[in-house]
């Protein structure tokens, strides 16, 4: 029934001067994520995206698909009506009201808006006349302008629109608007979310795995991989960095007090995953750090951790309850996976009491035992990436 959507987004319209090259760039995300299913047309005009959908198309995969698109607010299958012709207009909305809502009891409410204000018919007369159109043609209906049961959308442009379901979209702004970040990715809960939830404004991501054969197995690291991939249907392709973390994690661990471990070994990966971020242009790191968690990431930790970094951390998850963390994870589909009984190399060399307020002079004083041969366990380490291309 349906041959076209009308697509709309949120904050993409405040943006002034810029806003065109925003809408730009949201329309290339479209045209990039149908472009698997079929030869769409996407169309920028007045404040909205119109897509032309091919003969044959599949409605519910299209929908899917424009669901995670980041920028989109909402989704609107819509019924298009040649030009502007008040009869033709009228004639469409029985006809689509009858195909949908037919033989049912409901209350209504025409909305309508009219791009052209010279268009003769003014939009509260646009909502009376097809009201007492569609009252006429489909006596089971009745007229509730305060809480109706549906509500039926008339936009007249160039040609006109007819609609009455909107499906919610992703939100934010479009990939690339954003610049691009290193995500530190684990087999755990939260970087998988927090990756989704900074790509949601606009940033594109690459990512580093920090594994340790033989402590974390290949199912560990399967494990990241399809969190990755999982995370890559709404961010796109994903550079997955995966680091051998076990010689330096060793090293740490024999030659540094073990009530430091944890906060040492996260400052190196703290220092290998930004090395890898400049080389991959990118102009932050992302975590999925939230304040007290566990003990490395109290204020005092995050504080220590940061000290090495010259690029900005961002933490989208800093304030978020770890039932927060799950539902999201849980609405992206990563949770069944996060959860899955392959130990990541971040639980394996853990002490029983861990520092929890860390001092950094105390922590560089420890970091100093490692001088022997530290920089060139990292040097291996780097040089010895795998790269995985997740998409």
């Amino acid at each position: 029934m349906f041959k076209a959507f009308l697509v709309k987004y949120g904050e993409i319209g405040l943006k002034g001067k810029n806003r065109g090259s925003f809408e730009n760039t949201l329309c290339d995300q479209i045209r990039k994520r149908l472009a698997k299913l079929g030869s769409y047309e996407v169309i920028r005009e007045q404040g909205r995206i119109f897509i032309s959908c091919p003969e044959g198309y599949d409605y519910d995969d299209t929908v899917a698909e424009l669901q995670k698109v980041f920028g989109l607010t909402a989704i609107m299958p819509v019924i298009v009506v040649e030009g502007t012709k008040w009869e033709d207009i009228t004639a469409a909305a029985i006809d689509y009201v009858k195909a949908q809502y037919g033989g049912k009891k409901l209350t209504f409410k025409v909305e309508a808006k009219r791009s052209d204000k010279n268009y003769p018919i003014e939009s509260p007369d646009m909502c009376r006349l097809m009201g007492e159109e569609l009252l006429k043609a489909i006596p089971e209906l009745s007229v509730d302008v305060h809480d109706p049961q549906i509500r039926v959308w008339v936009e007249v442009r160039k040609n006109s629109y007819i609609y009455s379901h909107i499906i919610k979209g992703q939100g934010g702004m479009p990939l690339g608007t954003g610049g691009k970040a290193m995500l530190l990715l684990s087999g755990g809960i939260d970087s998988p979310v927090a990756g989704y939830m900074v790509s949601k404004r606009g940033v594109v991501l690459e990512a580093t795995y920090f594994h340790a054969p033989p402590y974390t197995s290949e199912l560990a690291k399967k494990k990241v991989v399809d969190l990755a991939r999982l995370v890559s249907e709404y961010t796109g392709p994903i550079k997955l960095n995966i680091v051998n973390f076990t010689d330096i994690q060793m090293y740490i661990y024999e030659a540094c007090p073990h009530e430091q471990l944890t906060i040492i070994m996260r400052r190196y990966m703290m220092r290998i995953a930004e090395t890898l971020a400049k080389k991959g242009d990118c102009i932050g790191l992302v975590t999925g750090e939230s304040i007290g968690q566990v003990a490395s990431q109290t204020m005092d930790s995050l504080l220590v951790t940061n000290s090495v970094c010259s690029l900005p951390v961002y933490r989208p998850l800093i304030a978020f309850d770890k039932q927060d963390i799950v539902d999201v994870a849980e609405k992206i589909n990563t949770y069944e996976t996060s959860i899955l009984p392959y130990e990541d190399c971040c639980t394996i060399f853990v002490a029983k009491h861990p520092v929890t307020h860390p001092v950094l002079s105390l922590i560089e004083e420890s970091e100093k035992l490692l001088s022997g041969k530290i920089d060139a366990l990292v040097k291996t380490a780097l040089d010895t990436v795998e790269v995985i291309n997740v998409k």
